[in-house]
């Protein structure tokens, strides 16, 4: 396995440590998650919009990953780009629960601009 793919891995699996943060209650019902879901507040509602956009994001950087690999782009690059992504991400959902709004806006950039790249390095 490649580094990319298992950032790939990473980034697939990471929507639900932040669904399971806003789901650990006493108050969940599984007969109607999507109920209990809508009526979040705080940390816990933050946690199931981490958990939301986590699941956007990895179509983004499959995109990248499988244009990289089709392109073979530097593998140096490549490799550091996607470490950097899945980091990225990682301190997305963190700060996203945290309640951090400007230092997520600024690392869900980070996070664009390695995909952004990973297309471009890949041309080379």
């Amino acid at each position: 396995m490649t580094i990319p793919h298992l950032c790939l891995l990473i980034v697939a699996l990471l929507p639900f440590p932040w669904t399971m943060l806003a789901k650990v209650s006493k108050c969940y019902d599984n007969r109607t998650p999507r109920a209990y879901l809508a009526g979040l507040e705080g940390w816990r509602a933050r946690a199931h919009a981490a958990h939301q956009n986590a699941w956007e994001a990895l179509a983004m950087f499959t995109a990248a990953v499988v244009v990289a690999g089709q392109a073979g782009g530097s593998g140096t690059w490549i490799n550091w780009l996607a470490i950097t992504f899945v980091v990225a991400r990682v301190l997305h959902g963190v700060l996203y629960v945290a309640n951090l709004a400007s230092l997520r806006s600024l690392v869900w950039f980070v996070g664009v601009a390695c995909v952004v790249s990973m297309f471009f390095v890949s041309t080379r």
